[in-house]
């Protein structure tokens, strides 16, 4: 009996034995690091991307000469090719070079990547002559203008016109610059061939001067429509849609894994019950034994001692996990006011490029360009120009000439100076935006005394140009508000972009007339709302709970930046902004709402 006893636990040992066996290589084969390793790889994806989108942004700020350091645009080459290499040497230890899908995904991404590559170097090579060109374009006009000034003994009308040419021809290149066009192109021509006839009427000391300008302004039409063509090629490379794919064929390997050790985890449930069973029949024949409790005891004190290290060990990683999770907020953060830094100059450079061609335009159909026919008549009487002014038909008429220019010429000024103040407030707003988003880290809001409906009509001002050429009518509700206590660019800021997305949402409108209504009022005595209402497009139902979110945004060309940053200002300033439509097609309400703070002596 003692024997068959014996034999039966020596038997279930075996089995035992033979069902840890089995736990343990399902537990090896569940166990891999396949999981922490799709996650690195993802990780390193998508900061190829991020590089790839600071590569983007870089290039756009060569192009605008914001930075004359070409040294950023081949970091993040450098970097993507270093982060590729150790993206590629992983997957390829995992056997992955082996599917053609992998290969294919693999060998797209390689030709994007080397193609951008070389358009950048094209466009480093082509940028960098076009803006040495640009900036010594005003060196070169004045080397031209200056001797004019000290020409004696010529034609002062011949030299007068020389100068105006000579300006308009840079002006003209500066504009093509800006703005690209054949019509630009063809005046620039018209110039050229200008500056080449008054070559000619001039002495040998302005040819030189002359040419150097001709020349750079010619390179100016060669190479600007190369550089914009560039770019056009660069951002049609789509290095983050293979990277994308990319991720994809990750994604599909994982969830092929998964499943594989998802059964794995099935035997493992089904082999640790058996196990389980056989061990408590085990443990109830071993009860008994005191030498077989104690082994058990140690074993579970080892047990859990391993478990506590084991603990300690994933608290750490837990640890290390949390310090990158940081670091890759911080670098988000940043990614996200240096956008809305971009967006919001964007709007604010809308009104700063109107102010400018306004001023252009009545300088070059300036009425002080009559003083001059009116000084030549007086020139040719010097020795009769009493009997001149007195006697002669054109003489008579030349006082009320004169006094007609004089009123007309300061006319013209006062205009020019009224559009230079609007230039310089929208220069001003630009460095406020920028001061703004530098003290983000935790500065306070500046509060200054504000006229709300002298805000609104500065916003109105800023996209003058858009709203006229949408044919919008402004319709102003304006109740009377004293003057208040608030932060003028985070208002002024939520106030241009409103106004311009009520513009866009009317842009397709065609059936009724476009329509904006602005509104400022105090509600409950405590709270300054405004309020700017369009009769556009509208917005469906279930997009108002996404329509402050950072990124969000219907428009084919838009960013989803404007809202979600207006939106943060109004928290900033202790109120919020709200949206209200009645559906696609019956226009929009927004809503912002401060606490009313009014000026001390003005309640």
């Amino acid at each position: 009996m003692k024997m068959s006893r014996r034999r039966s636990l020596a038997l279930l040992s075996l089995v035992a034995l033979a069902l840890a066996s089995i736990l343990l290589f399902l537990y090896l084969k569940s166990s891999s690091d396949q999981t922490a390793t799709y996650t690195e790889s993802r990780d390193l994806i998508a900061r190829m991307k991020q590089l790839n989108a600071q590569w983007e942004t870089e290039i756009l700020k060569a192009r605008v000469a914001i930075s004359h350091n070409y040294d950023p645009l081949v970091s993040p080459l450098t970097e993507m090719t270093e982060l590729w290499q150790r993206f590629d040497s992983m997957e390829s230890n995992h056997g992955r070079n082996d599917s053609p899908a992998w290969n294919t995904s693999h060998d797209a991404y390689l030709a994007a990547f080397q193609e951008k590559t070389r358009l950048v170097e094209q466009f480093k090579s082509h940028n960098a002559v076009l803006r040495n060109s640009l900036a010594f374009l005003p060196t070169a006009e004045d080397d031209i203008q200056q001797p004019l000034t000290e020409v004696e003994g010529g034609d002062q009308q011949q030299l007068q016109n020389i100068a105006t040419d000579t300006y308009d021809l840079l002006l003209s290149a500066l504009e093509f610059a800006q703005v690209t066009s054949d019509d630009k192109a063809a005046d620039i021509l018209v110039g050229l061939n200008k500056m080449g006839v008054n070559k000619t009427r001039l002495p040998e000391a302005f040819h030189s001067p002359i040419d150097i300008l001709s020349n750079h302004i010619a390179l100016i039409l060669r190479e600007q429509p190369i550089v914009n063509r560039l770019l056009e090629n660069i951002e049609a490379i789509p290095v983050a849609q293979r990277l994308d794919d990319i991720t994809s064929l990750l994604n599909q390997d994982q969830q092929q894994s998964d499943a594989i050790y998802q059964r794995y985890h099935f035997y493992m449930l089904v082999f640790s019950v058996l196990l389980v069973l056989v061990l408590v029949y085990l443990a109830i024949r071993l009860m008994r034994s005191f030498t077989e409790i104690s082994r058990v005891n140690k074993a579970l004190q080892t047990a859990n001692d391993d478990l506590e290290l084991r603990v300690e060990e994933r608290t750490r990683e837990l640890k290390d996990t949390q310090s990158e999770l940081l670091d890759t907020a911080r670098q988000a953060g940043m990614a996200e006011i240096a956008t809305n830094v971009l967006h919001n100059v964007g709007n604010v450079l809308n009104s700063v490029n109107i102010s400018a061609d306004l001023v252009t335009r009545k300088l070059r159909g300036s009425k002080a360009l009559g003083l001059g026919k009116a000084m030549q008549l007086i020139n040719e009487h010097p020795a009769d120009l009493g009997s001149f002014l007195s006697d002669d038909p054109k003489g008579k008429l030349l006082p009320g000439y004169l006094n007609q220019l004089v009123d007309a010429i300061a006319l013209e000024q006062q205009g020019m100076t009224d559009e230079l103040a609007q230039l310089t407030k929208s220069v001003d707003h630009i460095k406020d935006i920028v001061a703004t988003q530098q003290s983000y880290a935790g500065a306070n809001s500046l509060m200054e005394p504000v006229q709300i409906s002298e805000l609104l009509e500065d916003a109105l001002r800023m996209n003058s140009g858009a709203l006229t050429r949408h044919h919008v009518t402004v319709v102003k509700e304006y109740t009377e508000v004293p003057r208040v206590m608030g932060d003028k660019h985070r208002l002024l800021l939520i106030l241009i972009n409103l106004i311009s997305n009520a513009k866009y949402a009317m842009s397709d409108l065609s059936d009724r007339p476009r329509q904006m209504t602005l509104g400022v009022k105090i509600v409950d005595e405590s709270i300054l709302q405004v309020s700017v209402k369009d009769d556009g497009e509208g917005i469906p139902a279930e997009n108002m709970t996404r329509i402050f979110a950072h990124g969000f945004t219907t428009r084919k060309e838009g960013h989803g930046f404007g809202l979600h940053s207006c939106a943060l200002a109004a928290i900033e300033m202790n109120g919020h902004l709200t949206a209200h439509s009645d559906g696609p097609g019956k226009g929009a309400l927004f809503t912002l709402q401060i606490p009313l703070k009014t000026v001390a002596g003005d309640a």
